[in-house]
This record gives C-alpha cells, structure tokens and sequence, in this order.
C-alpha cells in the first residue's frame, strides 16, 4: 500500500517500488516449459480468468512466498487463493471502468520515472534491467497502470470519505500518551470473511470451521505465515498475512486490542468481527523514534476538478485551464471560483488548506507547491484526485512540534479508518459482483 493532504488529499497514486518488488509483481518474459491448455477458470461480471492467466499468477506468488520463506500451501489451496486475488483486481478494474477513473500515458510516464529513480537508475537502465529479469517493459507498464488505478479507486470511494474529529484526535492523543507513544508492532493476521446477509445457512458454520482448522494447524504448531497463506481470505493472504511494521495509527482498532494482550511470538485465539473470524499474531515490537519539527510551510489554496463519468479526464483538464485564464483576466477572485467550482472540501473556505508540509500532500501536488514563487498561479497540476489550480500565499520555517503532532493524528486515525472502511467496502463490491467459478471443471 503506504503516503498526504491532511486536510483534503490522501495517499500518494503510487509508493516508491522497489525494483525487486516491482519484478516480482510483473508478468514474466519466459514460458513456462509445459502449457497447460488455456480454459476458462472463472467468469467475473462480464470477464473470463483462464488457466493461462491463473498459473501464470501462481507462479509469482509461489516466487513471493519463497523468497520470504514461506512454506507453500497446497497446491489446490494455492490455486484458490490465487484466483481469488485475480477476482478481486478485475472487480475493482471493472467499477474504475465504470467510473472513469484511468491512467494516461504521460501519467504512466512519469509514475515509471518515479520507480527508475526510485531504484537510483535513468527509464532505460531500469528497461535494462528489468528485462535481465526476465520482465517485458510493455507488460511492466500495464501492471503499474493497474496499480495506480486501484490506489485511485480506494481513494476516491474510501479514504477521501474518510471524517475525523477534533475530539477523536484529542482522544488518540491521550492514548498514546497513556499506552507510550511510539511503540510499534510487527503483526501478522489471519481473516475468514463471514457473508452476514448471506441467504445460505451454513455459511457461517462453513467458515467458523475453516477458522477452527486455522487453529488447530496454529496449536499444532505450523507455520502462522503458512497457515494464513492457506486459510486467510484478506488481500495480504499470499504475503503469509504480513501487516508489516504498525504504531497505534495504523492498527486497527481490532487488532490493537488483540495484541495488546500478546507476548512477541504469541498468536491470540480467535475473535470474531462484523468482517468475519481473526486470529493475530505479534511478532515483534520496538520502542518510539524521534521525529523533526522544523519544517518549511506553504500556505496554500486549491482548486480542484474530478474526472467522472460525465467529465473527462480532458474535460477536467479543460476547466482547471479556464479558471485560470479567467484568474489571470481579474474576472473573478481565487476564492469566488473556488467556492463555485472546486470538488473538495476546502471549497467552503475559498479552497484554502492553510500551512502545509509537502510531506503531507501526494508527490504531484508537493512538487508543484514547492516549486511555485509566492502569490504566483499553479499551471494545471494532476493527481490522484483529479485536476488541481492552487497558489502559494506565504511560506515560512516553523517548529511546529504541537501542530505536527495534531497532523499525524489526523493522519494516522484517517488511515486506520480508511483501512477498516476498504476492507468493508471491499467485501461488498465482491458481494454485488457476478462471479461463477470453474476450477473444478479443470
């Protein structure tokens, strides 16, 4: 996943990748030496996944799992997590689709020049080595376009839904001071999604066996990241249930509760949740780090057009380019046109979003930001979040220890609430989508 406008942006499209991650998550060059005969494997709305596609998918995520050592689980149940992942991509591709949420070519440009400067390499040594990899550059990009799609759509229907309130941030605060600030958690979790509204009787029963079977292999004394390659249902399932490194901003209510409760290298029993049955692992912990508090600000406003169904990406373009125009002609002021055109929050206040950091905001707003002279007009800058107009009113250097540190509350509450949201939100996109599998049948 992690990267934001406090106020009114969220995360980054696109995290820094590595270039070994980036390979691994690439479709390979070479063939395999045996073909299976390409069938279909499933039907998703009015899509087909075929074996081709499905094996071509285990095999990275069989690559994955090796190279985090984790134990394989069997091979059938390799397939089904697999292809569940494959359904899940192609729902969340078909709703952007729907929505017209895409990536252009120059947008794709620049999220790959990222990557290669990421990796310290130009755009052609990164071709270079990608293809001694065994990874073609073409099918690279469309694996990033993907990418940077469906960060656009959990921002745009999740995160940028997401309200926090002063009084949950003095409430967070007071916890953290409380429980020590700072302390963070390495977790790994298992999740066996129960369907509440489901019209089947036991499909509960169904799944409250699959959990007891999850930890009866745990109190045997299998492998937690095996097992959650095998039983777990959450998108991270084939990563062996990793949560990675976690303070109390990112964990999740639940899971914050359940590991509090746990020794490192403990796993809890199982908890039961209105997303189904959990079981958490703690795998380590570490104490608090410093942070900086003098920091450059710039004081900016915003205007902001989104893409829709009925808008273009072109015709959102086009309109940002007109505000400005009228802008410069003294027709109107910064803050009229806001307040009549903006798709943000800030409109209300004339789009302003007051003192920023530039690591609060997604990489294209900062760098616009920065390089903007004071009082000056922003050419039309794309985001995540569609077409911006801004303009820096002031800048200054501060010790903004207080205010910084109300930031990354409001920060850390909307992404543990945009965490938990995505996965509710998730689950009934894959609920209301038309799937018919046919594994058996191969």
């Amino acid at each position: 996943m992690t990267r934001l406008l406090a106020l009114a942006l969220l995360l980054a499209t696109l995290l820094p990748l590595p270039l070994q991650a980036a390979g691994a998550a690439a479709n390979r060059a070479d063939e395999p030496e045996a073909v299976p005969l390409n069938r279909i494997v499933a039907l998703v709305n009015r899509e087909i996944v075929t074996r081709l596609e499905l094996e071509d998918r285990i095999a990275i995520a069989t690559d994955q799992l090796r190279k985090q050592g984790v134990a394989l689980p069997p091979r059938n149940i390799l397939e089904k997590q697999v292809l569940e992942a494959i359904l899940l991509q192609r729902i969340q591709l078909s709703f952007a689709k729907e929505n017209g949420i895409r990536v252009d070519e120059t947008q794709l440009d620049r999220a790959i020049g990222r990557i290669a400067e990421d990796n310290k390499l130009t755009v052609e040594q990164f071709r270079t080595a990608l293809a001694r990899d065994g990874i073609r550059f073409d099918r690279f990009r469309e694996d990033i376009r993907k990418e940077i799609i469906l960060s656009r759509v959990r921002e745009r229907e999740v995160a940028s839904k997401v309200v926090v309130s002063e009084g949950e941030i003095d409430e967070y605060l007071t916890r953290r001071r409380e429980s020590g600030a700072g302390t963070e958690w390495l977790a790994s979790h298992i999740l066996v999604r129960v369907d509440e509204k489901s019209a089947d009787p036991n499909a509960q029963r169904r799944q409250k066996e699959k959990v007891d079977k999850a930890m009866a292999a745990l109190t045997g004394g299998e492998d937690f990241a095996k097992v959650a390659a095998t039983y777990s249902e959450a998108g991270d399932a084939l990563q062996g249930g990793d949560l990675g490194w976690r303070n109390v901003d990112r964990m999740p209510s639940l899971f914050l509760e359940m590991v509090g409760k746990l020794k490192v290298g403990q796993h809890s029993a199982v908890v039961r949740s209105s997303a189904g049955f959990h079981i958490v692992k703690l795998r380590d912990m570490r104490g608090a780090t410093g942070k900086q508090v003098l920091i450059v600000q710039h004081k900016v406003r915003h205007i902001l057009v989104k893409p829709s169904e009925i808008v273009s990406d072109a015709d959102a373009q086009r309109r940002v380019r007109d505000l400005r125009e009228r802008l410069e002609q003294g027709a109107a002021t910064f803050g009229e046109l806001a307040k009549q055109h903006s798709q943000d929050g800030s409109a209300a206040s004339g789009g302003e979003l007051g003192w920023m950091a530039a690591a609060d905001l997604v990489p294209e707003f900062a760098a616009a930001m920065e390089a903007l002279p004071v009082g000056q007009l922003s050419q039309p800058v794309r985001s995540a979040f569609g077409w911006h107009l801004l303009q820096v009113l002031e800048r200054r250097e501060a010790d903004v220890s207080k205010e910084r540190e109300r930031l990354e509350a409001r920060q850390a509450i909307r992404n543990r609430k945009a965490d938990e949201a995505f996965e509710e939100w998730l689950r009934q996109l894959r609920d209301s989508a038309y799937v018919e599998l046919r594994l058996e049948e191969n």
